[in-house]
Parts: C-alpha cells; sequence; structure tokens
C-alpha cells in the first residue's frame, strides 16, 4: 500500500533542494517528535548512491538507521529511492512562490498505517519549520 504526506513551503526551490539534500541540514529536521533527533547523515545523491540517517530517541532508549539506495534523480524535481524491499519518491512541485514536496512511500508491516502516516508527516513538517526559519 502507498501512503503520500505533503506540505507547501514558500521558500525557493534552491532552498529546499538544499535543506533536503545536505546531511548538515538532514540533522536539523529529520525527526518526528522533540523527543527524537538525528545524529548522523550521509548523502550520496546520485543513482546508485546511498543515503543514512541515524535516528535516535534523546534519552537513548532506541535508535535505528534510516537508509536506502537512490534509484532516480531529476535536480530540483524528484528523489526516488529504496528502502530494501520498499519504495519511496518525493516530489518537489513548483507553483508561483510556492514548493509542494509530496513524499511517496510503502507501508512496512512493523507498524500500524496511521502511524506510519502521522510519523512521516510531523517529519516533513518539521522540514517545513526548518526550511521556513533558515
Amino acid at each position: 500500500m502507498l501512503i503520500s504526506v505533503e506540505t507547501s513551503i514558500n521558500k525557493s526551490i534552491d532552498r529546499i533542494w538544499s535543506a533536503y539534500t545536505k546531511p548538515e541540514e538532514i540533522v536539523q529536521w529529520n525527526f518526528a517528535s522533540d523527543d527524537w533527533h538525528t545524529t548522523k547523515s550521509t548523502v550520496d545523491l546520485r543513482v546508485g548512491g546511498t543515503f543514512s540517517s541515524r535516528m535516535e530517541a534523546k534519552d537513548g532508549s532506541f535508535g535505528f538507521d534510516f537508509a536506502g539506495v537512490y534509484t532516480n534523480i531529476i535536480p530540483k524535481k524528484l528523489i526516488e529511492y529504496n528502502l530494501g524491499e520498499r519504495k519511496a519518491k518525493v516530489e518537489f512541485i513548483e507553483s508561483n512562490k510556492s514548493v509542494m514536496v509530496k513524499v511517496t512511500f510503502d507501508t512496512e508491516t512493523e507498524n500500524s498505517i496511521e502511524q506510519q502516516k502521522s510519523g512521516w508527516q510531523a517529519i516533513l513538517d518539521n522540514f517545513s519549520k526548518y526550511v521556513l526559519s533558515n
């Protein structure tokens, strides 16, 4: 099953692309709630390149690597990647003075559909807040 989440941001596509693809920026916004953070991020932004973000609870009780392989990149328009057997894509859709960032991903079986959707939306909301304030 596919799930999509999205946000519209009133910033330039250059600024949005940079914030979404640079490791030093990813660690600033890539978390679903204030008790989590991303401690490390790597990005090799090319087809066949890999990415990884280490996401951890701030109290140290749990952590995991969100990692995958890029399968398609159209700069400032589209990023597609595989998360093991699952696929995801991020679309950057420009209109007037804003950019819609839309993330579509295959669900996993460990968490409910609602948990997955709300978690990915929370991360995208944090992304939007970060871009708007920086």
